[in-house]
């Protein structure tokens, strides 16, 4: 049974290169290691090569590596539901990971408590239409003279943690950065009708470990910041506190108050927008040229100017490697 209040953690992954390959400060990758070492399985979402969003079964590193990152589309689950049983039966410890409505329906369908079943549920802004997605990457597709060969919803490489911005890679060899899609999608016109009467809208969630990005650790923990990635950890029982106690020695980690993690999702579910139904008739009526002016207009503005920071960083690692070359060549001859 879950608590009435979970505990909150800050959390960064010790190895900076799983903190790198992970949305936020990986711990997914830290939960999940540990069920894979001793045999267990992990589902999770995936991005397919067409950017679709499907729920896959991991029993190695390199499919649970798939999972890593943000996907702000809805992910498909077809059968897992029924594979996750026949895991749970073979008494194969399990770590099922979605949104808070998909580790719910999991529970719902399993019908009794599995003491091998481990649940991490993320905090969700809400789930966009696919059918707005499909269109956003026909656009830039056309837009750019090529297809796409691979998507990063949030480029945190070139862009730090705390910017939002989707990187589009295309065949041809080019790239395109964007906040279109983002604009859109917390806009909250592109969610689906459910979202915005979503029961996991508050701090009490059906996972045994609920994470996200620690937005606010600017204030909750200043010197954790360093735009790398911080996870957001709420441990909701028992079962999730003992699984956390067994990856901390991995990570470096802080408790915070939960009123200091208190993003929006974590409050209320986000009101329907009075301009929905203008925006559906705009999608359904009009170019996606023209909606990505109207209601992505301030991601066509940021555009240039997350072009020029993404060229200010390139250069600055740049001169930081030619500096640090230089060093090592002055070192070598004292």
């Amino acid at each position: 049974m879950n608590w009435k209040q979970p505990k909150v953690y800050a959390v960064k992954h010790k190895d900076e290169a799983t903190r790198a390959a992970s949305r936020s400060g990986g711990i997914f990758t830290a939960l999940s290691d540990q069920v894979l070492s001793n045999g267990g399985v992990v589902y999770g979402c995936v991005l397919t090569d067409k950017f679709d969003a499907i729920h896959i079964r991991a029993d190695n590193e390199e499919d649970r590596n798939r999972m890593r990152g943000s996907k702000y589309i809805q992910s498909k689950l077809g059968d897992t539901f029924k594979s996750v049983k026949e895991d749970l039966d073979a008494q194969k410890s399990v770590l099922f990971s979605g949104t808070s409505c998909q580790v719910a329906g999991l529970k719902k369908y399993l019908g009794k408590e599995y003491d091998n079943l481990f649940c991490v549920d993320i905090v969700c802004h809400g789930v966009p239409s696919k059918k707005v997605w499909d269109a956003y990457l026909h656009w830039q597709e056309q837009k750019n003279h090529s297809k796409i060969s691979s998507v990063d919803f949030r480029n945190k490489k070139d862009f730090g943690w705390h910017d939002h911005v989707e990187t589009l890679y295309f065949e041809n060899g080019k790239s395109t950065s964007s906040r279109v899609f983002k604009e859109l999608f917390y806009g909250h016109t592109v969610l689906r009708p459910s979202c915005y009467e979503c029961p996991y809208k508050s701090v009490m969630h059906p996972g045994d470990i609920t994470i996200a990005d620690y937005w606010g650790i600017e204030k909750a923990a200043p010197e954790f910041d360093d735009n790398k990635g911080i996870s957001l950890v709420l441990v909701n029982n028992e079962a999730g506190e003992k699984a956390f106690e067994k990856v901390k020695e991995g990570l470096i980690w802080k408790r915070t108050k939960l009123e200091d993690s208190m993003q929006p999702p974590l409050k209320a579910p986000f009101p329907k927008p009075d301009n929905r139904e203008q925006f559906w008739s705009d999608f359904e009526n009009k170019s996606f040229e023209y909606v990505a002016k109207k209601y992505g207009g301030i991601g066509l503005k940021n555009d240039a100017k997350s072009l020029l920071r993404k060229i200010k960083r390139k250069i600055k690692r740049k001169i930081k490697k030619l500096v640090s070359k230089g060093g090592k060549r002055n070192t070598s001859t004292i």
